[in-house]
């Protein structure tokens, strides 16, 4: 089981949110607010580390297309050169729900900004659901037992995200 801390004021919520120019979906701001992992982000001081894991899904995509072939014909002609592909990606990746960091590689989309949101595990373009939403990630991740069935897929689709998780993403 996982340890908790306190949570956040409102406005340190607010000030995080400005900074990092992000906005908490209504669940995990209320989960923030209550409580916080003690293991995660320190919204308050851990900028660095908040940084890099908010460029990470970036970041391990743009690894396995020059490393390991990803390309999927939706996304067009596969670019020529190394330069040419990482900008590619970087649009697609940016015309896509931003994910906000919640411990380690697990991430909740910040839209749409509702409750309810899927929390994936994202490790490059191995991405599955870590939680149907943010409460079921809760059982899994933070229980003394957690359920031992696979998450099954969440009511909401999150474009990308999800069309990663329900197909092989290693299509060339």
């Amino acid at each position: 089981m996982r340890d908790w801390t306190s949570g956040y004021s409102q406005a340190e919520l607010e000030s995080a949110e400005r900074r990092f120019g992000l906005r908490f979906p209504p669940d995990l701001a209320d989960l923030l607010r209550e409580r916080r992992p003690a293991a995660g982000y320190d919204w308050r001081t851990d900028d660095g580390r908040i940084r890099q894991a908010l460029g990470q899904p970036l970041e391990g995509l743009q690894f396995d297309v020059e490393h390991n072939g990803l390309w999927w014909p939706e996304w067009g002609d596969r670019p020529a050169t190394p330069g040419e592909r990482a900008e590619a990606m970087r649009a697609i990746v940016e015309a896509a729900p931003r994910l906000i960091p919640i411990i380690g590689h697990r991430y909740i989309p910040e839209s749409p900004h509702e409750a309810g949101n899927p929390v994936f595990s994202v490790m490059q373009s191995d991405i599955v659901y870590y939680g149907a939403d943010l409460a079921d990630y809760l059982r899994r991740d933070f229980s003394p037992v957690p359920p031992q069935t696979p998450v099954e897929r969440p009511g909401r689709h999150i474009p990308f995200w999800s069309d990663l998780v329900e197909r092989d993403p290693m299509i060339l």
